[in-house]
């Protein structure tokens, strides 16, 4: 999928209206051939050279790439057109009466552009605009001497308290940044890095406090870090109780719905912490308000997070026991393109654990015949952690087929490409879980002994329930459901609820 067709398969059905009206309106000739390419791709299941004849009735290469061109530079116009609507109309309104309180100043109008400074302060602290109300309190403080009624000392006051809050959200912008980059090292890349000392790091080399007043953006992007924090670590529990706190706090804002975008990543952050922390029926309550949001605006934002919010609603229905809801949510998606690859191949590997965890193998098996790239395609697309699940599901998979000669040769690559990895990710579990899977492959008979029950409660140091991963316990509790000689589900269910390892 080229960035054209990403594009335009983003649009919503309201967004695709109104390009083809933007369009008509603006072609001025009446054999443009744009608004057909449009159309054609949109369909996005025609190769280039079909679409090339279909428009033109032969293979005029230049012409087709000089449409699409076009074509591109007309969303680009679009879009930016509809942005400078949507976001800019509050901005250009506070420039505005800035503009005319320097007038009316310069004419010695004292009283008016006072009032009118007033209401541009207004709307710029409602919608936290540092770099206007830096403009706003400047001229306040230049005209000062004209004003009587004026506190000089409390406007310097304001000058300065907003001049901090504009430097804290710089900073938390930069250290936002810092930490993308890091995050990526340690997911996508298999790089070792001690997270949580380069996040207190960065925080003490910024000055930052996280108890100051910070804006809705800032908010959101503490909220970002507090989350990749807890990924980095697997503590979700350590996050949830400030997320939460902090989200009652953004939704206090007069104007929170202006940045929708903003708040529905929100919502589903702290939906995933719910859900990552076991706690099913929250996850669902913020899931429920995740998809109001998402409805808002003509579903402006729907199709961005419609994947998210059916992978995470799944989850939550197939861990709460309602597994046959949980496929009927995923198994139309399998088969769909989108632009959320990470999340479409989440859903295709939750796909499979469903089926796998209802013992129905061979299904599993069909869905993962579909990933035909390289672990390494993979790992840039989802992270090294979904790899390992990945090739972990597939030993498992296989031995439950009885693939025998697929086993061994899934078992040696799995340990020559990632045991030194999660040996210096300090990841170990994963490789003793994978010698008692050895183990249990080798000889059976032996999983329901009283010493492989011995072995395996030696061979861990095990995480108190609340704390411990949920996907972690669904692959030990694969090898409890032969140890105990339970179906996999109910025994995962078990593991889940109760803890009981």
């Amino acid at each position: 999928m080229n960035d054209l067709t990403r594009i335009i398969s983003s649009f919503s059905t309201e967004e695709r209206q109104r390009f083809v009206y933007f369009l008509e309106k603006n072609n001025k000739r009446n054999d443009t051939k744009n608004i057909a390419l449009f159309k054609l791709l949109l369909n996005n299941n025609l190769e280039s050279k079909d679409i090339c004849i279909k428009l033109y009735g032969s293979h005029k290469k230049d012409a087709y790439h000089a449409l699409r061109k076009r074509l591109y530079q007309s969303i680009i116009n679009f879009t930016a057109n509809n942005r400078l609507l949507e976001e800019s109309s509050i901005e250009n309104n506070v420039i505005k009466y800035i503009l005319a309180s320097r007038h009316f100043l310069q004419q010695k109008q004292y009283a008016p552009a006072y009032k009118i400074l007033n209401k541009a302060e207004i709307l710029a602290q409602e919608q936290h605009l540092f770099v206007l109300l830096n403009e706003i309190y400047h001229t306040q403080i230049q005209y000062a001497v004209h004003n009587a009624s004026l506190n000089l000392d409390e406007l310097i006051d304001k000058f300065n308290n907003n001049k901090n809050k504009h430097l804290l959200e710089e900073k938390l912008n930069i250290v936002y940044a810092k930490l993308k980059q890091t995050l990526n090292a340690i997911t996508y890349k298999g790089e070792i890095i001690d997270f949580e000392d380069i996040l207190n790091s960065l925080f003490k080399e910024y000055q930052i406090n996280l108890n100051e007043n910070i804006s809705f953006k800032s908010l959101y992007q503490l909220l970002s870090i507090v989350s990749f924090s807890a990924f980095a670590s697997n503590d979700y529990l350590r996050i949830e109780s400030f997320l939460v706190r902090t989200y009652n706090s953004i939704i206090s804002y007069k104007n929170e719905e202006k940045q929708p975008f903003y708040h529905i990543q929100i919502l589903y952050m702290i939906a995933n912490t719910y859900f990552r922390n076991k706690k099913f029926k929250q996850s669902n309550h913020y899931l429920n308000l995740m998809h109001s949001e998402m409805l808002k605006q003509q579903k402006k934002y729907f199709n961005t997070f419609n994947l998210k919010h059916k992978l995470l609603l799944s989850l939550n229905l197939n861990f709460s026991g309602k597994q046959d809801e949980a496929i009927n949510i995923l198994t139309p998606i399998i088969n769909k393109k989108h632009t959320d690859i990470e999340s479409l191949l989440d859903i295709h590997l939750s796909l499979i654990m469903f089926y796998f965890q209802k013992e129905a193998f061979t299904k599993a098996l069909n869905i993962f015949s579909k990933f035909y790239h390289s672990d390494k395609w993979y790992s840039e697309k989802a992270g090294i952690d979904w790899v390992l699940k990945k090739n972990l599901t597939e030993i498992l998979l296989h031995i439950e087929l009885g693939n025998i000669d697929l086993i061994e040769s899934r078992l040696l690559s799995f340990q020559r490409n990632y045991y030194k990895y999660l040996k210096g990710s300090n990841k170990e579990r994963a490789i003793t879980f994978l010698e008692l899977v050895k183990r249990y492959y080798k000889n059976p008979e032996e999983v329901t002994s009283e010493k492989f029950y011995n072995i395996v409660e030696s061979s861990f140091e095990w995480i108190s329930p609340e704390r411990e991963d949920i996907f972690v316990m669904s692959f030990y509790a694969w090898l409890k459901s032969k140890m105990i000689k339970k179906p996999i589900f109910e025994t995962t269910l078990e593991v889940i609820k109760t803890g009981n390892y």
